[in-house]
């Protein structure tokens, strides 16, 4: 057992340091490096299903990572002259749906403000402008932060060019990098590292992946769901809802909030907005008892909340970059904490009444103690 006094621990405690310096030191150039990996990491299983059907790990690479643009290039081409358009005609209708947001909900919070607090209606139209002034700056500054921390590092050129480079090399030469980091592990903890990093390939295998494909399928769902109910908008609040459930629950709260105001705008009756309310349930039923315990499922070992979590830190501290390798970092942790947990379970430290090194369990029964 290593402890902190032992030249192994101090000199594993300082490649920690050393890593996680030059992760703080090369921020501002980690952006589309960490793009590669994320995309070598999802594209690896294929590129592998290739090799294993006789194919050259480099042509497969190249065939994998060829389609995958392609495939982002069509998707872009279809998805965002839509969303283009549907902003542009949203701009433009945008104050008459504000003359009648104000036609419609200012009297009756002014009449609700009349019957709890008669004198408090001019006070509530002054707070409303306030506040209303105050969330267009503070979205403002965060819209501001989100680009100068990530995008404008790195223009969109140049993250275009490295990136797609970068990921054929991880994926070339992903063999040889996972067996050079085996061969570094220390001998005589392979076993108990070889497992934990098995955990942590796992998670994070079944989070990214099974989670792009949920984001993708509520992404169709909502967008047509919407789309049929008479939601203008539909297909780009449906897109945007996808894109966000990457983040538990975010894209279904967004996709709601949004478009419920919108009907509310749009549709003069409670039996207008009917539609809408049944889009979003069904997308969410689906989601719920049929994307994400197949596609995901509870072998991932990720709570929402610790996910949240990881992807704001992420984005605070390091931006855009910190967002794409936030979750891989969460679910290494998770992994090793609750390897911690289980080890601690089963030491003296946990119950002091058992013999160091004792094999036991804490549901086993107490030892029998001696008159």
């Amino acid at each position: 057992m290593l402890t902190f006094r032992s030249p192994h621990s101090r000199f594993w405690l300082l490649i920690f340091a050393l890593f996680i310096l030059s992760f703080w030191v090369l921020k501002p150039m980690l952006l589309p490096f960490a793009a590669a990996f994320t995309i070598a990491y999802f594209l690896n299983p294929l590129v592998n299903r290739l090799e294993r059907a006789s194919m050259r790990r480099w042509a497969g690479t190249a065939l994998i990572l060829l389609s995958f643009i392609l495939c982002v290039i069509l998707a872009l081409a279809l998805i965002v002259p839509l969303i283009q358009t549907q902003v542009a005609t949203f701009l433009q209708a945008l104050p008459g749906y504000i003359q009648t947001f104000q036609q419609n909900a200012i009297p009756w919070a002014e009449r609700i403000a009349a019957r709890y607090a008669p004198n408090g209606a001019e006070q509530l139209q002054t707070a409303a402008q306030q506040y209303a002034g105050d969330a267009v700056g503070w979205i403002g500054k965060v819209l501001q932060q989100v680009i100068s921390g990530g995008m404008a590092i790195f223009d969109v050129l140049t993250l275009l060019i490295i990136t797609p480079v970068v990921s054929f090399y991880f994926l070339r030469d992903w063999p040889k990098i996972t067996a050079t980091i085996d061969s570094l592990i220390p001998r005589q903890h392979y076993d108990d590292i070889r497992q934990q990093l098995g955990e942590i390939d796992k998670a994070l295998s079944g989070f990214i992946r099974g989670q792009a494909l949920v984001c993708l399928g509520l992404g169709i769902i909502y967008s047509a769901g919407l789309t049929l109910a008479g939601l203008e908008y539909g297909a780009t609040i449906g897109i945007t809802a996808g894109v966000l459930s990457f983040i538990p629950y975010v894209g279904t709260v967004f996709a709601f909030v949004s478009s419920i105001i919108l009907a509310l705008i749009q549709f003069p009756t409670l039996l207008g907005i009917a539609p809408v309310i049944v889009a979003i349930f069904v997308g969410q039923v689906v989601e719920s008892y049929y994307l994400t315990p197949k596609l995901v499922g509870d072998r991932v070992g990720l709570h929402p909340v610790w996910v949240i979590f990881a992807l704001f830190a992420g984005g605070s501290l390091m931006g855009f970059a910190g967002i794409l390798i936030a979750v891989p970092l969460a679910a290494a942790i998770g992994v090793l904490v609750r390897h911690g947990v289980h080890k601690y379970r089963h030491s003296i430290l946990f119950d002091k009444t058992w013999p160091a090194g004792a094999n036991h369990s804490p549901a086993s029964p107490a030892p029998p103690t001696k008159p």
